[in-house]
């Protein structure tokens, strides 16, 4: 008998695994009680999260350990989402308040410890990137030189663009995870691509080709 529910129940996820469930079906369903759904938005969420998280953090295992509470804020908090918002909001919201806690933290171990630096320990000079033709090490190359100019913006920059050009969030998603009006947002991903073109004008990037309206 057991295994004859098993089946069934198997045979069920298999039917379902087929079917285009929204976030927000899913999520309703993990409020009633399934199980499979909440696993389901996790394998959905989980890469995308921690990409956002990371273009933060510049830290992989911080990222995992803000990823990592925030699906389990997910598991015990359902509740807590009201189908008035879509779950990639609620969610993206949740990631981008306890990623923007840890830089402050951040900061703050940052600023105490450098205070605590004497002169000489100040001056250095970071190593010059030499990036090779190989186009494997180019796009590295690339890759980390974006990362260390969206690390440049300030936080409320920083949090805009990476929603609108990595995320491809749209405005009015942002608007609601960032808290603050449309045209804010708007203005600050415009000034946000502006300093990120000085930063990479070197590099071609975020030439006018990537505003959008």
């Amino acid at each position: 008998m057991n295994q004859l529910l098993q089946n069934s129940y198997s045979q069920q996820l298999k039917m379902d695994s087929h079917l285009k469930y929204t976030d927000e079906d899913l999520i309703e369903r993990f409020q009633n009680g399934d199980e499979q759904a909440y696993v389901e938005l996790v394998n959905r969420y989980r890469d995308r999260l921690m990409n956002f998280v990371y273009r933060f953090t510049n830290d992989s295992e911080q990222s995992e350990d803000i990823v990592q509470d925030t699906l389990i804020k997910l598991y015990t908090h359902k509740h807590y989402y009201k189908k008035i918002a879509k779950f990639s909001t609620w969610i993206y919201t949740i990631a981008a308040n306890y990623a923007k806690t840890e830089l402050r933290k951040k900061k703050n171990r940052k600023t105490t410890n450098l205070s605590q630096m004497s002169s000489e320990e100040k001056d250095y000079d970071l190593p010059a990137v030499q990036p090779d033709t190989d186009k494997a090490i180019e796009n590295e190359y690339l890759e980390k030189r974006i990362q260390a100019a969206i690390n440049t913006l300030p936080l409320h920059f920083k949090t805009v663009i990476i929603l609108r050009d990595i995320q491809e969030l749209s405005y009015d998603e942002i608007s609601n995870i960032a808290e603050v009006p449309l045209g804010t947002v708007k203005s600050r991903i415009n000034r946000a691509r502006i300093q990120l073109q000085k930063e990479l004008k070197d590099c071609l990037l975020y030439t006018s080709d990537a505003a959008d309206e």
